[in-house]
């Protein structure tokens, strides 16, 4: 990070950022060309973060993240414009977290029922939901593994 001043490293406010958010950006390496794909996700904190996002079990996200898990993310917000006299006077606030991970396709079920109530605690707040047998069979459950983040903020 070049601006070492605006770095956020208090896990309590890392985490506090991270669980009001909503919105997580995949970046996935496809031959040559970068594919970014934004998610609805949850995670899980263990010693290093984990987190989830659901899709189709059809589709490039689905085809890349089993030919290149190494992928990039980013989550970001609080932003404000700041209001200038001349167009360079104008600056934001914000906060971002970016890094990167190793993705995986979840495959048991006790952990896709994990990985579905993280997401549908990030967005509704209620952590325990229910799941039919073709529900939890017809949707694919992606797990980001983080070996690197970094939080910012201005």
């Amino acid at each position: 990070m070049r601006r070492k001043d605006r770095a956020i490293t208090d896990t309590n406010a890392i985490a506090a950022f991270i669980a009001k958010e909503q919105i997580l950006r995949i970046a996935f390496y496809d031959e040559g060309d970068i594919y970014i794909v934004p998610v609805n996700y949850g995670y899980s904190f263990d010693n290093q973060y984990t987190f989830y996002f659901h899709g189709a079990k059809v589709g490039r996200k689905y085809e890349l993240a089993k030919k290149t898990p190494k992928v990039g993310f980013e989550i970001d917000g609080d932003y404000t414009l700041l209001i200038g006299e001349m167009a360079c006077d104008f600056s934001a606030t914000f906060q971002s977290v970016i890094g990167t991970g190793i993705l995986s396709i979840v495959k048991n079920i006790e952990e896709k029922i994990k990985g579905l109530n993280a997401i549908m605690k990030q967005t509704t707040s209620k952590e325990q939901w229910d799941y039919s047998e073709e529900m939890l069979d017809a949707v694919a459950i992606f797990r980001l593994d983080v070996d690197k983040m970094s939080c910012k903020a201005k």
